[in-house]
């Protein structure tokens, strides 16, 4: 029998870029989209064409009690589950004084609630048919950097870095593997407008590596997790070219050209 993953918010980003990788290592895949229906639906056409099996379902975390439903169906459809990859997510910037509760609430009902409702629905499928599958939670350099305007979506971020750490231990029983991979600065449409795109990862000099990083490479790191031996559990990859590195004094010294005062 051929290996089954999920894949949520799979129609763009890194979502599409996990969809491909794995299917090109004999996965079948299941995408979840919430409003871009054309661009997942192109993204079957392509694994398609190279021979994957691959269906796509709706999915609006906005409403995370519609993950049971969804992902069970997507279950259903493929047979069993072996991997999840819970990539959905919102972006949203607003600092402490802007933002509202309900913006404040969305980006955690999809970031956070939403992500907890299709691990658990896949959790509840995986023991139900003893696949002793994975969980690869997609969360972000930013659970732990702070960004001006960034509340919401990093304390999503670092939430959901903690509920990693949860449902390994929990789910360890079952034989099911739970890790998160941490994006940094990535090309994105989330993060860039298409004509920028268009030209490949852009150039980032604070970041030691010089560059924002290909979906491709974090879908890499994804599919290295959902893959990884029986003894990875509770981890977290940060995938950001270095760029935790050079945060705090690192930052202050190629901002000004004066290295930082050292006590």
């Amino acid at each position: 029998m051929g290996r089954r993953a999920i894949i949520t918010g799979a129609s763009s980003g890194i979502g599409r870029a996990t969809a491909l990788e794995l299917g090109r290592r004999g996965y079948d895949v299941g995408l979840t989209f919430q409003r871009d229906e054309a661009g997942a639906a192109s993204l079957v056409g392509e694994l398609e064409r190279d021979g994957v099996r691959a269906i796509s379902a709706q999915l609006d975390l906005r409403a995370p009690e519609s993950a049971d439903g969804i992902i069970g169906a997507l279950a259903d459809a493929l047979g069993g589950l072996d991997v999840l990859v819970n990539n959905a997510g919102a972006n949203r910037r607003a600092t402490v004084l802007e933002e509202t509760v309900a913006g404040f609430s969305q980006v955690l009902a999809v970031n956070l609630v939403g992500a907890w409702a299709a691990a658990r629905a896949a959790a509840a499928r995986m023991i139900a048919d003893g696949s002793r599958g994975r969980i690869v939670n997609v969360t972000s350099i930013l659970a732990t950097q702070p960004l001006q305007g960034g509340g919401a979506y990093g304390a999503a971020k670092a939430g959901l870095e903690a509920l990693t750490r949860v449902m390994a231990l929990e789910l360890a029983e079952h034989g099911i593997r739970v890790n998160a991979v941490a994006p940094g600065h990535t090309a994105t449409p989330m993060n860039f407008p298409p004509d920028v795109l268009a030209h490949g990862p852009p150039a980032r000099p604070v970041i030691p590596l010089g560059r924002a990083a290909d979906a491709g490479e974090v879908a890499q790191a994804i599919a290295f997790l959902a893959e990884a031996g029986g003894y990875v559990t509770g981890t977290s990859l940060l995938v950001d070219g270095g760029l935790a590195l050079a945060s705090g004094p690192e930052a202050l010294e190629a901002a000004t050209g004066l290295p930082p005062e050292r006590t």
